[in-house]
């Protein structure tokens, strides 16, 4: 009886509950999996921006500390994004409860409002999109998603840039915040060109694999 009432009418409420919530643990291990590789390059990162400042090349460490604060950002927005999932996923759990007393499961805005923000991150967009369609047939939602993407400010971006730089630059001299971009111009020995290149080719990894991240 049960196959039958499931092929005439479809998945139960429970059912679906469940299996949005299974995406939706899924989801969550994906973005934590994204988190550990963001902390991973953007520590490396990081201490490339350390060893340009400390050889006196300001202008290479600002141009990837600005990876490092777009980064940091990213992980920020992974990290809320994580925490609407599980909220999602407790709305659904309320969702079932109500449904086993009612028999349907009801509209709710807020879940509504917590897929609106979802979609628009690269990383789970496409499930979100497909899992508000299923909501949306079980009568959980009843409006089109929003499509508007967030742009960053590239001005604020680079104040913070700066910021990373500067605060790298403290730590280097002990407080003398000007020192390290004072460095007395020398002949280059040929450690200091090998040097030079490893810090670029390193500086260039760092920087493609922080932009496939943020790229998503």
């Amino acid at each position: 009886m049960q196959t039958l009432n499931r092929f005439l009418y479809g998945p139960t409420a429970e059912e679906r509950v469940r299996a949005w919530q299974g995406k939706l643990r899924q989801e969550q291990r994906t973005l934590d999996r994204e988190m550990r590789q963001l902390d991973a390059v953007t520590n490396k990162a990081r201490q490339t921006v350390k060893q340009l400042a400390n050889k006196g090349d300001i202008k290479s460490a600002r141009i990837l500390a600005r990876e490092v604060v777009r980064s940091n950002r990213q992980k920020d927005r992974l990290s809320v994004s994580k925490a609407r999932l599980g909220s999602i996923a407790t709305q659904l759990m309320q969702q079932m409860a109500m449904a086993k007393v009612t028999g349907s499961l009801q509209k709710s805005t807020e879940i509504m409002k917590l897929s609106n923000a979802l979609i628009k991150l690269p990383q789970i967009s496409q499930v979100m999109r497909e899992m508000s369609m299923e909501m949306t047939k079980a009568g959980i939602l009843e409006e089109m998603m929003d499509d508007t993407l967030e742009m960053e400010d590239d001005e604020e971006i680079e104040e913070e840039a700066d910021a990373e730089v500067d605060k790298v630059l403290f730590d280097l001299t002990n407080g003398k915040l000007g020192q390290a971009a004072s460095v007395e111009t020398e002949l280059p020995s040929l450690q200091d060109k090998v040097d030079e290149e490893e810090t670029e080719r390193a500086m260039e990894q760092y920087r493609q694999q922080l932009n496939g991240l943020l790229s998503g």
